[in-house]
């Protein structure tokens, strides 16, 4: 069975409640996704699979 809960964290008490759902073995949790591109260079930043660009050449790309 599983049960779905949003919670808004902007409150102390709800950042509290998160943090402590975290630590329970039984419970996963899904992190709000901006799309799977973003996904992508998110998980290769972190792992440093990334190369330094300049911005004009960002720009070349981005507008070709």
């Amino acid at each position: 069975m599983e049960i779905k809960i949003k919670i808004d964290k902007r409150s102390k008490q709800a950042k509290v409640f998160y943090e402590y759902l975290k630590t329970l073995p039984f419970v996963e949790i899904e992190e709000p996704s901006f799309n799977k591109d973003t996904d992508k260079a998110i998980k290769k930043a972190k792992v440093g699979k990334v190369s330094k660009i300049s911005l004009e050449d960002f720009r070349k790309e981005l507008y070709s």
